[in-house]
C-alpha cells in the first residue's frame, strides 16, 4: 500500500491537505509543495515566489526588493541557532539579505537594531539618526574632547571617514548613519598637533 489522502477501505480523510511527495497530512493552511525548496510551504502559493539564488520561497512583496545571498536559507538563524529552511516559523529578510525567524527578529528589536551577523541596520533608522543629530548638536563635549578627531567605519555602507569625536555617536560622512564603530585612535586635528 502507498500513502494517500484517503483510506482505501473506508474512504476516511487523513488530512485536508496531502502532499504525495512529502507524504504530509495536515489541516488546510493553504499549503503548497515547492519543488525547488523540496518541501511543503504554508501559502497561499500565489502570495509567494521562489528566489533561486536565495533558494527560498519569499513573499511577493520582496520580489526585486531584497538583497540575494546564495543559499541563505540553508544557514541556521543567528539568534536561536535553529534551521530556517524547514522551520514552521516564517523567515524575516533583513535589508542586508540575512534571514532570521520572524519571532527572533521581533525579539532582537527589543534589544537592538543591527543584524547579528554583519551589524548592518536591520530597519530604516533615518528618523532616529535625525533625532541623534539634534542631541549631538545640543550636547557640548568637555574641552579636552572638543577638537578630537577619530577614524570610523560605517556598518551600513562600509565607508571609512574621519569625524569629530562625540560621546553620543559619530556620523558617517557617506550615508549619514550613526551605526558606526571607531576604527583607530583619537587624534587632534593637524593644526593643533
Amino acid at each position: 500500500r502507498q500513502a494517500q489522502q484517503h483510506c482505501e477501505g473506508c474512504r476516511n480523510l487523513f488530512g485536508e491537505y496531502y502532499c504525495d511527495i512529502c507524504h504530509l497530512f495536515d489541516r488546510d493552511k493553504k499549503q503548497y509543495h515547492c519543488a525547488e525548496c523540496g518541501i511543503c510551504r504554508i501559502g497561499p502559493k500565489e502570495d509567494f515566489f521562489h528566489c533561486s539564488k536565495c533558494n527560498l520561497c519569499l513573499s511577493l512583496s520582496l520580489r526585486g526588493k531584497h538583497k540575494c545571498i546564495e543559499n541563505v536559507s540553508r544557514q541556521d538563524c543567528p539568534i536561536c541557532l535553529e534551521d530556517i529552511h524547514t522551520s514552521r516559523v516564517g523567515a524575516h529578510v533583513l535589508p542586508c539579505g540575512h534571514l532570521l525567524h520572524r519571532t527572533c527578529y521581533e525579539d532582537m528589536l527589543k534589544e537592538g537594531y543591527r543584524c547579528p551577523l554583519c551589524m548592518h541596520s536591520a530597519l530604516d533608522m533615518t528618523r532616529y539618526w535625525r533625532q541623534l543629530d539634534d542631541e549631538v548638536a545640543q550636547t557640548p563635549m568637555p574641552t579636552e574632547y572638543q577638537n578630537m578627531m577619530v577614524e570610523i567605519l560605517c556598518n551600513d555602507c562600509n565607508a571609512r571617514s574621519t569625524v569629530q569625536f562625540h560621546l553620543l555617536g559619530m556620523k558617517c560622512k557617506n550615508c549619514e548613519s550613526y551605526n558606526t564603530a571607531q576604527d583607530g585612535k583619537c587624534r587632534l586635528p593637524l593644526e593643533e598637533q
